[in-house]
């Protein structure tokens, strides 16, 4: 038996094995005597649970609380924090989005950039002042657990997002609860919780599915390697199952998330290219995939079999490709494991190859051994390329990361060029030529303003139809009747075509989803679940049948 002190250890569970069966511990727990002792944990392998502190909540019966769940980040976040919902809503807690009224925090946060860490903090810091329980989870407490803020909080592992119930139940009991353990198989990382687990989709219509967790890059400005670790991905039988299940719950787009999709596989002997020609054989007519991002190095390996995939009629001609810089002397410093020939090979060639593909990038101002010359290199690739989308961020040095130690380039320079880059990427119209259009799109979600439906065509361009009942999760054939800078306006011409690619109907808005339905329908009327009805008269009995007995006894 490995010593406590092992650094393999992620969990207790660990220790043990399979040494013994589920019955003889059941049958050993009550001879088994707590004794309490110091001892030395790496800090991301840590599971602790502090002594209980003086319960506040008007009520610790399990299940009956509001619980208010907000997520930073990346769709992949985006993934856990569905997940996380529709557990906790599955156990019986409403999910609430007012959280003033609600009696428990769950913060899922990000780690990518300093604003969205202080956004977090800040968040938290509200939530204490108004006495609120706290649970956090997401990157900045997997990377940095011991961080004073983060003190007498409940934490939840990125890869334990299916044990939150336990640590929301602690934490209402006034314990203070951190799983940050890895899931492991054979002694190797795997993707994450399993995936058939409950969930409440932000987007009834859309899936998002996180195919790997981590990834094999060293890039010295990152801070999510920090939280997600190595690469560790789900095999494919799992994610084309849970692409099923989603289908058959009136989903009619997915969306393919991770750290790195074009890493996917290599932990297990697979490709990207393996799991998308099996993912497509199972997308129902109409209904659409949209890969996720990919760092240039791995995509180069599949540039011939990745086009033919983007042409297919089932998935977008879109991806996501972050460049980073257009100065190579830049990308060696951030160990990006690329030049910038590579990626202009790949945007050549997948533009010769599939019509119309829209690649969208990302590039960083300011990196701490970027000079003037690098940044007029960078600007070069914009206007060479007049990308229809671009991600731009200004460096921010991040705790524990190789940039954070270089040298870094004054405040005020790094804002110059990026408004440099964000004023050359604002004087172009990418849409211009699509005026008067016609073309498919596939109705997913509301415009943000509330005025108008927004869809996506083939090449995920974001096109804008009237808001008018029947056109939500279907595909419509219209006619672009406006261009803007990020959008297209579309009609629907009297003689367009329209049909629900969906093969079910869909859940409803918070319903849950991979749960039984008389709980998914519990939930959406935000009703007491029957089983707790039945635990709470149970309770209130009991209680009453002690009085009587007391009440005879003194007779």
């Amino acid at each position: 038996m490995p010593a406590c002190e092992d650094k393999s250890v992620a969990d207790i569970e660990d220790i043990f094995g399979d040494v013994f069966s589920q019955a003889e511990r059941l049958a050993a727990k009550p001879d088994v005597v707590p004794r309490v002792r110091k001892r030395k944990v790496e800090a991301s392998k840590v599971q602790e649970i502090s002594p209980p502190e003086e319960v506040q909540a008007d009520s610790i019966i399990p299940g009956t609380q509001k619980i208010y769940l907000k997520t930073w980040g990346c769709s992949h976040n985006g993934s856990d924090g569905e997940y996380m919902a529709g557990q906790l809503a599955s156990y019986g807690y409403k999910i609430t989005d007012n959280d003033k009224d609600a009696d428990l925090w769950v913060l899922n946060s990000c780690t990518v950039k300093a604003p969205a860490e202080d956004h977090f903090r800040n968040t938290m810091n509200a939530g204490r002042q108004q006495g609120k329980r706290l649970v956090v989870a997401g990157c900045v407490p997997q990377a940095q657990p011991r961080m004073d803020y983060l003190k007498g909080v409940s934490v939840v592992g990125v890869q334990q997002i299916d044990r939150v119930v336990e640590v929301v139940e602690e934490t209402f009991k006034g314990n203070t609860v951190r799983l940050l353990g890895q899931k492991k198989k054979d002694g190797k990382k795997t993707g994450g919780a399993k995936l058939d687990l409950p969930k409440i989709r932000r987007n009834p219509l859309i899936e998002i599915l996180a195919i790997n967790t981590g990834c094999l890059n060293q890039c010295t400005y990152c801070k999510t390697k920090h939280a997600r670790g190595e690469l560790g991905s789900y095999p494919p039988e799992e994610l084309v199952e849970r692409v099923r299940q989603s289908f058959q719950e009136g989903v009619c787009e997915i969306w393919l998330t991770s750290e790195d999709t074009g890493a996917y596989g290599k932990d297990i002997g697979v490709t990207i290219v393996d799991l998308l020609k099996q993912l497509v054989e199972v997308i129902p007519e109409g209904c659409m995939m949209r890969i996720g991002m990919t760092n240039p190095p791995y995509i180069l390996e599949h540039l011939e079999e990745i086009s033919k995939i983007l042409k297919h009629p089932r998935v977008y001609s879109f991806l996501h490709v972050p460049v980073q810089s257009g100065s190579d002397s830049v990308l060696m410093d951030m160990k990006r494991e690329y030049c910038v020939a590579d990626f202009r090979h790949v945007m050549d060639f997948l533009r010769e190859k599939v019509p119309n593909v829209n690649i969208a990038t990302d590039f960083i101002c300011g990196f701490p051994t970027e000079t003037q010359q690098d940044h007029e290199e960078t600007l070069k690739l914009v206007e060479d390329y007049k990308f229809a989308s671009v991600f731009i961020n200004q460096f921010f040095p991040r705790p524990g990361t190789p940039a954070a130690r270089m040298p870094q380039v004054p405040g005020q320079e790094k804002k110059r060029r990026t408004k440099d880059l964000s004023t050359l990427f604002q004087s172009y119209m990418p849409y211009e030529h699509k005026l008067g259009e016609r073309c498919h799109v596939l109705v997913t979600e509301e415009s943000t303003d509330g005025q108008y439906y927004v869809g996506h065509n083939k090449c995920y361009d974001q096109v804008l139809v009237p808001k008018k009942d029947g056109f939500l999760g279907k595909m419509i054939e219209v006619e672009v009747i406006e261009t803007g800078k990020h959008f297209l306006k579309a009609r629907l011409p009297q003689d367009g075509d329209m049909y629900t690619p969906s093969i079910a109907q869909p859940l409803l808005k918070g319903q849950v989803s991979g749960a039984p339905e008389q709980v998914a329908l519990q939930q959406v009327s935000h009703g007491t679940p029957m089983w707790m009805t039945i635990a709470i008269f149970g309770i209130v009995l009991a209680t009453l049948c002690r009085f009587i007995y007391i009440a005879l006894q003194h007779r």
